[in-house]
């Protein structure tokens, strides 16, 4: 991925000098009840990978139980530095938000709507989440719908190269850059309402097979924006994507789906128990955005078939 041109967001607070808690409590969902750890366990293994906070799908299993929204302990963060970061991770995170951004507000202006792009918080080991909870390593990047914040350890990217298998070489940059586009296509579903709706949706669910294929259908979907913003990147500057990109991306999609993730976790495959959709799913998702490049081609939610 070639990126010296793209503009540069300085929407980033980066907190990697923290060194690890930034203030606050852990920020788990407190109530009456709750899930056995061993269902913990489960969803924090598969929330191993792209999206949401794996504490927020902890917090709609907790929701179908008790009928209710998760509470979270108060928001006490710890501000870092701002702007756009001068490190080469730093500086190709802020490149990548910034065209984020600019496709984004583009697609959106051009129906009418107006598009507020999201903050990243770059971090290392764990840091003050803010109304989501505590950010830790472990989750991988996620999106926070009520601060409409990512929460990025960079170390992640390593980890998609190292323990993934995702991509190597400087096809790495573009899948950092489809990891991010991945957590902006969440904030683009807050900002177009869907998030909210399916919290809805998932709270009179009858069954947590039923709320996890909404999820399932939230994820896919963001998989299929990050491939918009894809198609749109790369008609603006033709020469951003390189030999080996897309194909990177794809490997990471695999590499990351449900189904793979529980193989290697326990040996097994619970279709039922998906959150973010199986690995061919997440390709099949991610090369539909790519190709078509519009927002209508990514209804998941209407598809008869994911």
């Amino acid at each position: 991925m070639r990126y010296d041109d793209f503009r540069r967001s300085d929407d980033i607070e980066d907190r990697r000098d923290e060194g690890g808690m930034g203030g606050g409590g852990m920020g788990l969902p407190i109530g009456g009840g709750g899930l056995g750890i061993g269902t913990i366990i489960v969803l924090g293994l598969i929330g191993y990978a792209l999206g949401i906070d794996p504490r927020i799908l902890i917090g709609g299993a907790e929701m179908v139980s008790h009928g209710g929204a998760p509470s979270y302990q108060a928001d006490r963060r710890t501000p870092g530095k701002t702007g756009a970061p001068k490190d080469e991770m730093g500086d190709m995170i802020s490149g990548v938000l910034g065209e984020i951004d600019d496709r984004w507000s583009e697609i959106f202006q051009a129906n009418g709507q107006r598009y507020t792009g999201p903050k990243i918080v770059l971090f290392r080991n764990s840091t003050n989440g803010g109304r989501c909870g505590m950010a830790q390593s472990a989750m991988g990047p996620f999106y926070c719908p009520p601060d409409r914040q990512i929460f990025l350890d960079t170390n992640f990217f390593r980890q998609v190269e190292t323990r993934f298998h995702g991509c190597s070489g400087n096809a790495c940059k573009f899948t950092a850059a489809y990891i991010i586009a991945h957590e902006a296509g969440h904030h683009v579903q807050n900002l177009l309402g869907i998030l909210p709706r399916v919290t809805r949706l998932q709270q009179q669910a009858g069954s947590k097979a039923e709320s996890n294929a909404l999820q399932v259908k939230v994820e896919l979907q963001a998989d299929c924006l990050s491939g918009v913003w894809v198609n749109r990147e790369a008609k603006k500057r033709p020469g951003f994507l390189e030999e080996g990109d897309i194909d990177a991306a794809l490997t990471t999609a695999s590499a990351i789906g449900d189904d793979t993730l529980q193989r290697q976790a326990t040996g097994r495959v619970v279709p039922d128990s998906f959150t973010h959709g199986s690995a061919a799913q997440r390709k099949h998702w991610f090369m539909v955005g790519y190709q078509q490049g519009t927002v209508q081609a990514c209804n998941t939610f209407g598809a008869d078939q994911l």
